[in-house]
């Protein structure tokens, strides 16, 4: 028994917020500065009355519409998340209520911008163990809700969106490979280091980022699971059709795909629209490439995350 991708949604709120928009909020910016360093020119913020779990729903119906299957065949819901609506219940359950879907088995996965890759490969292995037969996995973040506005080197880079795949038990190969992993020791180099105590917030509610740490290990990590992924699955990475990475930074992706011998025409790019969604940017990516036709059925795809903890993975599959 296998686990294909069946089919694939995503959904951006409201219009794009360009580089020159936010300059034009106030912020000590510039669209040279910005692109030059990132490559991003725009992104889309969510109305503060928007939440993850609500992104998450319309990417979720448009994946289901896509799958031609229904909310209440899915056996698992799999939500991959930094930004929950709430402490709990989960963001994953909310979504269940909105759908109305009643019985699956649903959990939020919190591991960044790794988050949709980790979501992803979980799901995988409850299909493949035979326990479940169809999954709606979705990354849904409202990242613009924990950025400190009055830092540019950080709030400039982030957007918010949601990206939902369904996931299915197939007799023919889908996902080929899975590879996921974290190290804790480096969990200071990005994070939000704060929390609820006492009904008061405590410590610092706002991302951190060291971005030269950051850049160093992202770099690193990903080519080092893409080449894992694609051993264990016995695929070069010659023969990958695309590369589908976390759209964090074009230096990141450029330098990744370098890596790995494939040449740009060959990696979907986003990043420049949507910024960089964390665990939405993966699915939106992949969205983005499948409903512009440029992804077809048979093809081979890497996708792959980085993002705080610090965690990595890839996934790689036969779309």
């Amino acid at each position: 028994m296998f686990a294909r991708i069946a089919g694939v949604g995503s959904f951006l709120p409201g219009s794009p917020v360009s580089n020159d928009d936010l300059a034009q909020r106030g912020l000590d910016t510039s669209d040279e500065w910005i692109a030059t360093r990132t490559g991003i020119r725009s992104r889309h913020l969510a109305d503060p009355s928007l939440t993850s779990s609500e992104l998450a729903f319309e990417a979720s119906l448009r994946a289901l519409e896509a799958a031609g299957t229904n909310a209440a065949e899915i056996d698992l819901i799999v939500v991959a998340t930094s930004t929950p609506d709430y402490i709990f219940p989960s963001t994953a359950c909310l979504l269940q209520g909105k759908l109305g879907n009643v019985g699956a088995m649903t959990f939020d996965v919190q591991a960044v911008c790794s988050g949709f890759v980790y979501a992803l490969s979980v799901a995988e292995k409850f299909i493949r163990s035979g326990s479940h037969k169809k999954a709606l996995v979705v990354g849904a973040e409202v990242f613009s809700r924990i950025l400190d506005w009055q830092d540019r080197t950080t709030c400039v880079l982030f957007g918010d969106g949601a990206g939902a795949v369904v996931l299915e038990a197939s007799e023919t190969p889908g996902i080929l490979a899975t590879a996921c992993h974290a190290d804790g020791s480096q969990h200071k180099i990005l994070s939000v280091p704060g929390q609820v105590c006492g009904g008061k917030v405590t410590g610092d509610p706002f991302l951190r980022m060291d971005g030269q740490a950051v850049f160093k290990f992202a770099v690193r990590v990903l080519s080092d699971v893409a080449n894992e992924c694609c051993r264990s699955a016995g695929v070069p990475s010659s023969e990958l059709d695309w590369l589908i990475p976390h759209q964090a930074n074009i230096r990141i992706i450029e330098s990744t795909a370098k890596k790995l011998g494939l040449p740009m025409n060959k990696v979907v790019v986003t990043v420049d629209q949507h910024g960089n969604t964390s665990a939405a940017s993966v699915p939106l990516a992949l969205d983005a490439a499948i409903r512009d036709g440029r992804i077809q059925r048979g093809h081979k795809l890497l996708l792959e995350g980085v993002g705080g903890g610090f965690t990595w993975g890839a996934v790689l599959l036969q779309f």
